[in-house]
This record gives structure tokens, C-alpha cells and sequence, in this order.
């Protein structure tokens, strides 16, 4: 495996782990601190987004991939995830 295989592996890896932190924390909340840990499920999440933007960044850095100014693409993103949200609170699956 090469570099770059290796960041692309890492990045999956940690992609999970986020996905991981964020199930817990649906399940037993975001204050929750699990027998042996220092860390809330909330902090435990900072520390996965921290280490999967850290990979990003290497991958960018390292011309893998370009982020560009996204800020239009980050506003479209949060307008169809409000448009969906409204829909779940219409179906009922949506509590406030």
C-alpha cells in the first residue's frame, strides 16, 4: 500500500468511528461517560471529527483531493437537510 492508500484507509477508519460516537451518543445521549472513560459521548465526537478533519487535511495538503470555498455548497447542504427535517416533523417522525 502506498501513501495515499494508506491516508484514503485511514480516513474510512475514522469516517466509522465518528459514525460509531454518534450512534452511542443516540443511545445513551450526548453526556453520557462510559465506565472507564474521562470523556463525555459529546467530547468523545470532537475528538473523532478532530481526527477525521486531520486526515482531510493531510489529503489535501498533499493534492489528493481540492476543498474549495464550499460555503454554497455547506448552505445548499443545510437548506435539504431543513426541507427533510420539516418532512419528518410532518410524518410524524420528527418530535421537537
Amino acid at each position: 500500500m502506498n501513501r495515499q492508500e494508506h491516508l484514503l484507509t485511514i480516513l474510512s477508519e475514522e469516517c466509522a468511528e465518528v459514525a460509531q460516537r454518534a450512534s452511542k451518543a443516540l443511545r445513551f445521549g450526548l453526556g453520557e461517560v462510559q465506565p472507564g472513560q474521562e470523556l463525555t459521548n459529546a467530547e468523545r465526537i470532537e475528538v473523532e471529527l478532530t481526527d477525521l478533519f486531520t486526515v482531510v487535511e493531510m489529503l489535501v495538503d498533499e493534492g489528493h483531493f481540492v476543498l474549495k470555498n464550499r460555503l454554497d455548497a455547506v448552505a445548499a447542504k443545510r437548506a435539504k437537510v431543513e426541507k427533510f427535517l420539516q418532512l419528518s416533523e410532518q410524518l410524524g417522525t420528527l418530535t421537537k
